[in-house]
């Protein structure tokens, strides 16, 4: 697409939207007016392409489409076919997967469509052998409530949140908190690494059903070789969540043993993050599992979406041209160089450095709560998240760690001279704040006291880092 194209395309939509809701466009445009002058550094965000982003808005979102491809409970859904088809094979061809399933709303549908499918599989299906039924329908009252409590009564083992797990990983405040009797395995104390033999004793242990591997917040690769020897060792399902790193795996960074698909039964992940396109969760599997992921609606999902599927279908598209491999590859170069910055300016980093996009900053070193620092971050014009660090005295609320990630600046084209640029404007505001104290005297995790000036002057040098960098510089909405 011409950037004079892209311009008149996005303008006349907002022309379109402002005739209706005026609060709504002038919305949209300050978003990308804010995207442009800050330095993004959310890990788990990106900037999705015109494409991408034209292809969400169209009259695929008028239909209803229950059901797979070619068994649809709604008439009327042929387009829908061909987008989902689409995205399903760009998928498979991307990741080398037997089956892709692209009807997920996020990431928690994704995790839900898979210990679902795993429950069928595991659970349900035999109970229905056993009972000589077609159906959960055909079951006796009696034979329903004993397979309700049987389904109910599974254990999954995952990283710990603190040590870079998820929550939709089996805890209490999620769903699958409430679905799985969990247990966590954590990270050397030491190292801030994972540590496969204590992995393996907590599996012979507890001996779960699902052994679930991936990552939102824990820098090094994973060998999912090795936890594939393990759930086999005590007979569970392997599944992978690499919503974060999908990008990696897509772009042929992470190979061999740190591949999670030849490896696990099922692998759940986002369609944004570092994979680079619109907001939304996929399945990929091994073929004795299709049948019961292919069930995702209406097990667990509404109606999908198909103007997301076709997002996710040019998504996946540009994810298979040649030049994404070099892009994952920068992601990376440019997580070592920030992480590279950082440490040479004093900074704590847990494990160390980084494997892979993102890089997790010990603030207390700074004496800083990650609710401190990362305000204090957002008023110079630079966007992160606090996240836990292992064992963090202040909890998953106020926190001791930064998380942050490369996918969104390598996207725009920044390299490993601007990564040390941006580390020296993070440690220059977190050395320059400091923690402040509530009315009693007491230590305050929240409150901070920052120069404003300061804070105006790396804003400032945060923009003029990114100016020779423009966001979506085909678009002009003046």
């Amino acid at each position: 697409m011409s950037r004079n194209a892209e311009s008149t395309a996005f303008r006349s939509a907002l022309e379109v939207i402002r005739a209706v809701e005026p609060r709504v466009a002038d919305a949209i445009g300050a978003e990308l007016t804010d995207q442009r002058e800050s330095l993004k550094l959310i890990a788990s965000e990106n900037y999705a392409s015109p494409a991408t982003l034209l292809a969400m808005g169209n009259w695929f979102s008028d239909k209803y489409a229950e059901g797979t491809v070619g068994r649809r409970f709604y008439a009327g859904c042929q387009n829908v076919d061909t987008v989902e088809a689409l995205a399903a094979e760009h998928a498979r061809e991307l990741f080398g997967a037997a089956h892709a399933y692209v009807q997920p709303h996020s990431g928690i549908d994704a995790n839900l469509v898979a210990f679902w499918a795993v429950l069928a599989d595991r659970v349900e299906s035999p109970a229905l052998k056993k009972a000589q039924v077609r159906q959960v329908n055909d079951l006796t009252e009696a034979d329903w409530f004993a397979l309700r409590r049987e389904l109910g009564n599974q254990r999954m083992l995952g990283m710990s949140l603190d040590a870079g797990g998820h929550l939709t990983h089996g805890f209490r405040p999620n769903i699958s908190g409430k679905m799985f009797d969990q247990r966590s395995y954590g990270t050397d104390p030491a190292t801030g690494l994972i540590d496969y033999d204590r992995v393996a004793e907590a599996a012979r242990e507890f001996k779960p059903l699902i052994l679930v591997g991936g990552y939102s917040a824990y820098p090094r690769k994973v060998n999912f070789r090795i936890l594939r020897e393990i759930a086999d060792s005590v007979g569970a399902t392997f599944m992978v969540d690499m919503a974060h790193f999908a990008g990696l795996v897509a772009g042929k960074v992470f190979t061999g043993d740190f591949d999670p698909v030849p490896h696990a039964h099922i692998v759940t992940t986002t369609t944004h993050k570092s994979l680079r396109g619109p907001r939304g969760g996929m399945v990929l599997c091994q073929p004795e599992l299709a049948d019961q992921v292919d069930r995702g609606c209406p097990m667990v999902l509404g109606g999908p979406l198909p103007h997301v599927m076709a997002a996710k279908a040019v998504a996946l598209a540009e994810a298979r041209r040649p030049d994404f491999a070099d892009y994952a590859q920068r992601i990376v170069d440019n997580a070592q160089a920030l992480a590279e910055g950082l440490l040479s300016r004093g900074a704590k980093l847990v494990t160390g450095g980084t494997d892979n996009h993102l890089v997790l900053i010990d603030v207390s070193g700074y004496g800083l709560t990650g609710r401190q620092a990362e305000q204090a971050l957002l008023d110079s014009g630079i966007v992160t998240n606090r996240n836990s660090v292992p064992q963090d005295p202040n909890g998953a609320w106020y926190t001791s760690g930064i998380r942050i990630g490369t996918p969104a600046l390598t996207t725009r084209g920044l390299g490993t001279a601007e990564m040390d640029q941006t580390a020296e404007l993070i440690h220059t505001v977190l050395t320059q704040t400091t923690a402040g104290a509530n009315a009693d005297g007491t230590p305050s995790k929240a409150k901070y006291t920052l120069d404003p000036g300061l804070a105006d002057k790396v804003a400032r040098q945060a923009t003029d880092l990114l100016a020779t960098y423009p966001l979506y510089p085909g678009i002009d909405l003046s």
